[in-house]
This record gives structure tokens, sequence and C-alpha cells, in this order.
């Protein structure tokens, strides 16, 4: 919609990226991130699906959200939300949080204890490192918001040692690792079903059990994965699309659209000085 919009910067040597928005209406489809996800709801009412569960929240709260937690976004008020959100990278997380002794979770199972919290000292902290970063005030400035950012949200983040997935069969596995080394293959369900031993519908079922998501829609949600890293490294859009397996450019934007309310030239304008144009629009 006319009215919606969306703000992205990127620091490049944290490789935070900052975020604000605002929507009327439907935001984005579910979709997933790389990151760790904290973010602020500063106005209206953010609905959203995430861990099978509905959320609503409302201004002042902090959301808080896991790496690969499928979540989707909508408006159920005419007036729109608008929000502050920091993607925080894994690997930067873990080296921060080891230096402060909590261990290195990238060996280790992260998550947050709630979705939604009403915590204002943790919502004024992520407000206060998103402004040091998206206004660009400093590297002093934005090390001391995010050092502090980070020991409140070390409170709010449950450690624990991963467990085997039980649900997850080895075949599943097999099948989910297949589909991060052939990304870019046009891979069919029957491929999937004789790599699995097993037939197409019981594929889909035990997938979808172990993982939450069909086969198709855990391909997508890696391919844009994917595709935002290279485009924050400066790859063209067009490469970018071979390189993770959309059809062409066009493909690659119509689903980064609907996942992140951007092109992926937009995207990328936002968040490194090479410009791209978007393709035609095809009619």
């Amino acid at each position: 919609m006319k009215n919606d919009w969306v703000e992205l910067r990127r620091d490049d040597e944290t490789g935070i990226e900052s975020v604000s928005a605002h929507f009327r209406g439907h935001a984005y489809d579910p979709h997933d991130h790389d990151e760790l996800l904290v973010g602020v709801t500063q106005q209206g009412l953010q609905r959203f699906h995430c861990h099978r569960a509905l959320h609503t929240s409302t201004p002042g709260r902090a959301i808080l959200i896991e790496p690969g937690a499928v979540h989707d976004g909508h408006a159920p008020e005419a007036d729109g939300f608008t929000y502050v959100m920091l993607y925080l990278p894994q690997s930067w997380v873990a080296t921060m949080l080891e230096q402060r002794g909590l261990g290195d979770i990238a060996t280790l199972q992260g998550a947050f204890r709630h979705t939604l919290t009403d915590d204002p000292r943790l919502a004024s902290a992520i407000q206060q490192a998103w402004l040091a970063l998206h206004h660009g005030e400093g590297r002093l400035a934005r090390d001391q918001q995010l050092d502090h950012l980070l020991t409140l949200l070390s409170r709010h983040l449950t450690v624990t040692p991963a467990a085997p997935d039980r649900l997850a069969l080895p075949q599943m596995q097999r099948l989910r690792d297949y589909l991060h080394d052939f990304m870019a293959q046009d891979t069919g369900l029957d491929d999937l079903a004789r790599l699995a031993g097993m037939d197409r519908f019981r594929l889909t079922r035990q997938f979808k059990q172990a993982f939450g998501q069909s086969p198709h829609a855990y391909l997508v949600r890696l391919r844009l994965r994917t595709a935002r890293m290279l485009l924050a490294r400066g790859v063209a859009p067009v490469e970018v699309a071979a390189q993770v397996g959309f059809a062409d450019q066009s493909h690659l934007g119509r689903w980064f659209q609907r996942a992140y309310r951007m092109t992926p030239a937009l995207y990328q304008r936002q968040c490194t000085n090479v410009l791209y144009p978007d393709p035609p629009v095809r009619r």
C-alpha cells in the first residue's frame, strides 16, 4: 500500500541491520531469518504468528524472535502499526555472550523465554541501540548501546545444550542437508521421495512434522535467507537469483517482496552503496 514504508540500514562492522517500518493491513508473508530479531512496537497493534501462536504487540512491548522462527505480520486496525527492529547476526551475539562468560552459543541452542515481553528497560535499550545504529551516531555510541542491550537481553535468553530432535528422522535430516547442498537445483518432490526411500505423501507429512514446513516452503525460506546475505555483499540481484535457484530476477523479486516488503534492489541500495535497477514489471 502507498502509505506503507520500510527503512533499512546495515552496519558493515557488526553486520547488524536496523529496520523501521509502518504497515497497514497485510504486512508480510510467513518467513524467517538467520539472525536474532529484537524490536519494539511504537504505534498501533502489531499482530503476527510465531511458534504456532498468534501474538499481538502494543506500543512499548519488546518483540524477541529466534533464528529460524517462521513469522508473518499484519495490522488488525485501520491505522496500522509502526515498529523498529534490529537483526543481530548469530555469530556476533555468540561472540558478545562468550565475552560475558555466558558460553559459546555457537554450539548451544538459544531460545527466548517469551516472544513478547513487557520489560521497559529492555524496550528502551532496543530503541536506543536502534537509534545509534540507524542514525550513525558513531562507533562509541553504537558499542555502548549494544553492550547495554546484550546485558539486558541475556536475561531473556535461555541457553541450553542442543538436544537431538526426536521428530527429525535421519531421512528427513538427510533431505534437509540435500536442500542446503543443492539449493539452486530444480528439485522435485519425486526426487526427494527417491532419496528418502518413501512415497511423496508420507515424505511431506514427515518433513513437516520434523521442521514445521513443507519441503517447498523450507526451500523458499532457505533461498530467501541466502539471497539476503548475497545482496548485502553486493552481488547483483540477477546473479543472486541464479545462485539460489529462483527462475529469474523477477521470480526472486516476487518472493522477496512478499517476505520482506521491499525489492531485492531496494534492499541492496539501503544496506550497500551498490546500485542495481529493479527489473521491469511484467504486464
